[in-house]
């Protein structure tokens, strides 16, 4: 049975279960079983590592990395001594790291061998000063299971720590203090999230904010120790690192970890492991759904599949086929964003309905309001802005006091997001308020896919906007006035854009006019663009 909050780091959560089931597993990496015990340690090495060479309290390091156990000791080994943890999206591309980075103003960062080409180009335009890097090899079996989907490789890069290195010196395995924090205060990570102007911006969350919404999540669920929560999502990614490296730390539970989504290996992982709750997103059901494995794995360990509308919405008929050959439904996420810790909002096991987004978590106060007058709480199935406040809302944007004031409206904040509550209290998300695209479950900034497009040597002007799609959700597609003379084709534009950018972001149609629509101050119309579209 989980126990209450303890006021305390999530770390010290991970020592406390050291101490009270050192044997128990608390991570699981394609067979690789690490005990809490043993991550405990791991992460007194690495803040030892962090101490030894100048890291303190405020400090920021980054993490640029795909789901591996080094992220999760590299997180947690930070905030051990105070310093403050940037995720950076492993898909980014060279401009969206630099920036992120230099926003960060990142002391350190971890990184890994097939990602480092892409750091080693742009260091230079940091505040950097030390680079470790790892290899996924160091935490997997002889014979991973499923099998590992990245090649193994075990390169070192001239001015670089290996990270094996830091765990193979004597003098980081003693006992070390923990830093003190002030829960509600200080600042635990720093995720980019989007804005009104479209550049992207660091949300910082507190270690309070980060235990509140674990422990809420874990009670909503019932987890408790010796349960087992499979977790493919990113955890650079908010909902990712919520369910795949903090729900279950604070509940003593074991985290099964998977690198990326494939039907084939997810579905393995359950027949092998044994898993008891699932998070997956409705596309990844629906793939599985798809797959020979569905019917012959036995799903008879699981009591939950919580499934996040990512792409596709989650409907009746998808959870009535997924029930029919799983043995159980899936229930819809909820709502929430990076600024409020995500998953603010969730559905009642006893009270399943589709097309909605639960209700709102013990603590959290979910209004609808006039868009245009706060000050004017919406009755049932009135559409309007969604605010929020309660315990897991952010401290501010990083750098940005005058943004985050025009955020909040009282204690409230102001989502940016249109929904309603409907006539049993459920809240129904409507969509953004801003021209924010949401592609695969990311936001994607309509100026910043822009901003690299405009770079190409034939583009005179470019205007984003998102479009329908059925996999994604949306996709970007840019409509683009050309520089006289110039006779690119589309596949060109899109060919390079892939290669400049982050998946989820490169526009997957590209149209060529002959003026963008603007307004008499020369602001572009996208609003027209999206309406043509239509």
């Amino acid at each position: 049975m989980l126990k209450g909050m303890k006021n305390q780091p999530l770390d010290q959560y991970i020592e406390d279960y050291a101490l009270e089931i050192p044997s128990a597993v608390a991570l699981n990496f394609y067979g690789k079983e690490i005990t809490y015990y043993e991550l405990n340690k791991l992460v007194i090495i690495f803040s030892n590592y962090l101490q030894s060479i100048g890291i303190k309290k405020g400090d920021v390091v980054a993490l640029y990395l795909q789901n591996c156990p080094q992220y999760i000791i590299a997180f947690y080994g930070a905030q051990r001594v105070g310093a403050i943890v940037g995720p950076c999206n492993p898909m980014f591309k060279e401009w969206e790291l630099s920036y992120q980075l230099q926003d960060l103003e990142a002391k350190l960062i971890v990184t890994s061998v097939d990602l480092y080409p892409i750091l080693h180009n742009i260091k230079d335009e940091t505040m950097l000063q030390e680079i470790i890097l790892i290899d996924y090899v160091d935490y997997l079996p002889k014979n991973p299971y499923p099998p590992f989907p990245e090649k193994i490789q075990s390169v070192e890069f001239k001015g670089t720590t290996l990270w094996q290195q830091i765990f193979n010196k004597e003098v980081f395995q003693r006992e070390c203090e923990r830093v003190a924090v002030n829960m509600t205060e200080d600042v635990a990570m720093i995720i980019y999230t989007s804005g009104t102007t479209g550049v992207p911006k660091g949300a910082m969350l507190t270690y309070k904010n980060s235990e509140y919404q674990a422990y809420v999540t874990a009670k909503y669920n019932d987890f408790s120790v010796g349960d087992k929560l499979l977790n493919v999502m990113p955890i650079f990614h908010i909902a990712g690192k919520l369910i795949g490296m903090m729900t279950p730390f604070i509940a003593g539970a074991t985290s099964l970890l998977l690198m990326r989504f494939s039907p084939q290996e997810y579905l393995q992982t359950i027949e092998a492991y044994k898993p008891n709750f699932l998070t997956t997103t409705v596309p990844m059901n629906i793939s599985m759904l798809e797959h020979p494995l569905m019917n012959s794995t036995d799903f008879s360990t699981i009591k939950e599949n919580i499934a996040i509308s990512f792409g596709i919405q989650l409907t009746e008929q998808i959870s009535n086929d997924w029930q029919e050959i799983a043995g159980f439904p899936l229930l819809e996420s909820g709502y929430g964003m990076t600024e409020t810790h995500t998953l603010n909002s969730m559905t009642p096991k006893d009270q399943i309905k589709y097309g909605v987004n639960g209700r709102p978590t013990k603590g959290t106060t979910i209004k609808i309001v006039d868009a245009t007058d706060f000050s004017k709480e919406l009755t049932s199935n009135k559409r309007g802005m969604i605010l929020l406040k309660g315990p897991s809302v952010f401290k501010g944007y990083k750098g940005r006091e005058q943004e985050t004031a025009h955020s909040f409206y009282g204690d409230f904040f102001v989502t940016g997001d249109m929904g309603l509550f409907d006539e049993d209290g459920f809240l129904v998300f409507l969509g953004r308020a801003t021209e924010l695209i949401k592609s695969s479950g990311y936001n994607v900034y309509p100026e910043e896919v822009e901003k690299m497009l405009e770079q190409h040597e034939f583009i005179k002007e470019v205007a984003v906007v998102g479009i329908p799609d059925k996999v994604r959700g949306e996709s970007s597609k840019a409509f683009i006035v050309l520089k006289e003379g110039a006779n690119p084709t589309e596949e060109m534009i899109i060919s390079w854009a892939k290669k400049k950018m982050a998946a989820y972001k490169y526009p997957r149609e590209v149209e060529f006019i002959m003026t963008l629509p603007k307004t008499n101050s020369g602001k572009v119309l996208r609003r027209i663009l999206k309406d043509q579209k239509r």
